[in-house]
């Protein structure tokens, strides 16, 4: 069984064949316009969209920490935004990564991902703005992800 494949590049472009789910944190206020959210909203409105739909009517859906929207943008690709930071901002309270958040959220997106018969494409996760550490998110996604058989590929923007 391999591990999660390293790649420079851009995870909304995923070059392999079959379906695919691109990844991504969000957080737990509404908000999105930093971030990887920038290039996905560059490439498709529809999983902004959703995402703010999603908050806007959370008192009658599942949006809380842990929950994942998966959004259809083309015929084989599908965004899992994915609810694992609370805030936006790194303060009194710590950092706004929620490891158990994405812990869940990771095992929900394994279901989604095995029904579909899709391999999951991400940024780091949770440790840009979210400011957690790859150390703590890499064996979340190798426990909830790759040992389920789910091919997973990470890339690293730029050079």
């Amino acid at each position: 069984m391999s591990g999660i494949t390293y790649v420079r590049g851009d995870a909304t472009v995923p070059s392999v064949k079959g379906v695919k789910i691109v990844a991504h944190v969000c957080n737990d206020i509404g908000g999105w316009g930093k971030g990887f959210v920038l290039a996905l909203s560059r490439r498709w409105p529809e999983p902004e969209a959703a995402y703010r739909a999603w908050h806007r009517d959370r008192a009658s859906n599942d949006f809380a920490l842990g929950a994942v929207q998966l959004v259809q943008v083309e015929r084989y690709v599908r965004v899992a935004n994915m609810i694992g930071q609370r805030g936006t901002r790194t303060g009194s309270k710590g950092v706004p990564v929620r490891y158990e958040a994405i812990d869940t959220a990771l095992t929900r997106l394994a279901g989604h991902a095995a029904d579909l018969g899709a391999s999951v494409h991400m940024p780091r996760i949770g440790c840009g703005l979210a400011g957690g550490k790859w150390s703590r998110v890499e064996p979340l996604i190798t426990e909830r992800l790759v040992k389920r058989g789910i091919p997973v590929t990470v890339y690293d923007h730029g050079d």
